[in-house]
């Protein structure tokens, strides 16, 4: 696994604390040694602090998902503003932590991560081609497209997974909570609005109306559902 960190001291705790967990660790402390490393290397994982020398983290993520390297990332930042966590989102970030935090949480979240790597990679192999076939939406789980009318539609990895999953279970109601936990894999420490900001990306993708959603639908009061198989 990669861990980026400019500050020395969370850079040799997470260090120490991940080696004892067993994992490899490859360190960096600016944005483009992490770039270089993270293109060489082919980490399980990669820990990214957001605000670094020569490139920030942002542009670090940005520059991996534009390359269509799709490695879990969890982002760590001081900043705690909303629009900074969307920011990280948006780009391709997995989740989100921000400082201070927990040692045991990083861990968990990491161990999360390369849990659900090798479940996907698991469920992969089991199956040539496995695929989702809904009124005018394909959505192949192997090649992890989604067509629409016959022509691609790009989703962001976490849209796909989302999207996979309701897809997978139609017309069964979901609490975020049980989003957050089956889709990205681990507790999101409470935060709920990591599932409405997926769900109103994909809406605007796949929807005719996004306003009026005919396939991701909200159940007041709890979460959301994919609609009924008619």
């Amino acid at each position: 696994m990669l861990l980026v960190e400019d500050d020395p001291s969370i850079l040799a705790t997470l260090q120490y604390n991940l080696g004892t967990e067993g994992y490899e660790v490859l360190t960096a402390t600016d944005g483009a040694e992490a770039l270089t490393l993270a293109r060489s290397q082919s980490p399980a994982v990669i820990v990214l602090d957001l605000m670094l020398p020569i490139l920030s983290g942002t542009e670090v993520c940005k520059s991996l998902r534009g390359e269509g390297d799709m490695v879990p990332i969890l982002m760590l930042t001081a900043r705690a503003e909303t629009v900074d966590r969307i920011v990280g989102l948006e780009i391709g970030a997995d989740h989100y932590m921000t400082k201070p935090f927990e040692v045991r949480e990083v861990l968990a979240q990491v161990a999360a991560m390369i849990r659900r790597v090798e479940a996907e990679a698991s469920k992969a192999g089991a199956t040539d081609v496995e695929q989702i076939e809904i009124d005018d939406l394909l959505i192949n789980l192997a090649s992890r497209e989604l067509s629409r009318h016959g022509e691609l539609i790009h989703l962001r990895p976490k849209e796909f997974d989302l999207l996979a999953f309701l897809a997978a279970n139609p017309g069964r109601a979901f609490s975020r909570d049980q989003l957050l936990q089956q889709v990205w894999g681990y507790d999101y420490a409470g935060d709920t609005r990591t599932v409405d900001v997926h769900v109103r990306w994909l809406r605007q993708k796949i929807e005719d109306d996004a306003s009026q959603p005919n396939y991701v639908l909200t159940v007041r009061g709890l979460g959301y559902r994919f609609a009924s198989l008619k």
